[in-house]
């Protein structure tokens, strides 16, 4: 990965870091999701989420988790407004709470050609679609032995629907590797969005991208640091007001050290670098898992938030 690649990612994240310190600038919502996502829908799809599903969980499948989760994936608007193939499928289900200005039409649609996120795809006509659940399988076959289908599917969703960067095979395949391991799923059922699910999802994708770094792939490696970043980001921005500085400034730190490790491509440097970040983060995770009652991850917090934003 070139420079200037490594730079936008650590731009893209660093980004994620800042928004509960503009929490109350005019032009940004309380929590980023909530530019795109129905107000009459806020408090629900900002304290629960659809429950997890996958035929799998190896380190393939908990890395394409983790690179649907990341906006720099997609490059261009999305990520620049925060958007990552998460938004629109929640945990590769579909959003009913989805509205973004001038791409939705009701909550739950999209226009997948839409000429604010796409120069090759937009064609002047609003036309938004309803999202799909990836649970379902669609048009696309999801066989492992169908010449790549899905792979090139979701190639094309990244760089003609959204004008991101050209994914690299090691990326694709672990994205089609997630998709398919959603290809069956039990009835909707949402569960309570916890902090402690997200400091996992953190763990779990520093892990993987160690492991991608292991096997040389530094493309892949420095993408599923960008997504630990972006996460550590959306926990940041919950832990508002002046009793959580502490947890707040922990996060940071932790993002910060992940920024260092993406720059680094000495495996041996690498391990030592990421054993005292994880010794760190053991910390950091109790640190902020401790004081959940008191950030926008508890329900009687938000509807507080909530209502004294809308004042």
């Amino acid at each position: 990965m070139d420079r200037r690649s490594v730079r936008l990612l650590k731009y893209g994240a660093a980004i994620s870091l800042t928004c509960a310190a503009v929490a109350h600038a005019a032009d940004r919502p309380l929590i980023q999701a909530m530019a795109w996502l129905d107000p009459a829908q806020h408090l629900d799809a900002l304290t629960t989420e659809p429950r997890r599903h996958a035929a799998v969980q190896d380190q393939q499948a908990l890395a394409g988790e983790a690179l649907f989760h990341t906006p720099t994936l997609l490059g261009g608007q999305a990520a620049k407004a925060g958007l990552s193939c998460a938004s629109c499928h929640e945990n590769g289900r579909d959003n009913p709470a989805f509205l973004f200005s001038n791409v939705s039409g009701k909550p739950g649609t999209a226009d997948v050609t839409s000429s604010f996120f796409s120069s090759h795809r937009g064609n002047a006509i609003f036309d938004p679609v309803k999202i799909p659940d990836l649970t379902v399988p669609g048009k696309i076959s999801r066989a492992a032995d169908s010449q790549q289908e899905l792979e090139k599917f979701i190639r094309d969703l990244i760089v003609e629907e959204f004008n991101g960067q050209e994914p690299s095979s090691t990326v694709l395949s672990a994205l089609a590797y997630y998709v398919r391991s959603l290809s069956s799923a039990p009835a909707k059922t949402r569960i309570a969005l916890k902090v402690d699910s997200q400091l996992i999802a953190v763990d779990q994708t520093v892990l993987a991208a160690k492991e991608a770094q292991q096997d040389g792939d530094l493309k892949l490696s420095h993408l599923l640091l960008a997504s630990a970043r972006h996460r550590l980001g959306l926990i940041h921005e919950r832990y508002a007001g002046n009793g959580l500085t502490k947890q707040r400034s922990a996060l940071v730190s932790a993002s910060r050290q992940l920024g260092r490790l993406q720059e680094i491509e000495d495996e041996a440097d690498f391990s030592k670098a990421l054993a005292h970040w994880e010794t760190s983060y053991r910390k950091t995770r109790k640190l902020v898992s401790d004081k959940q009652h008191l950030s926008l991850y508890d329900p009687k917090v938000l509807t507080a938030a909530l209502a004294q934003s809308a004042n």
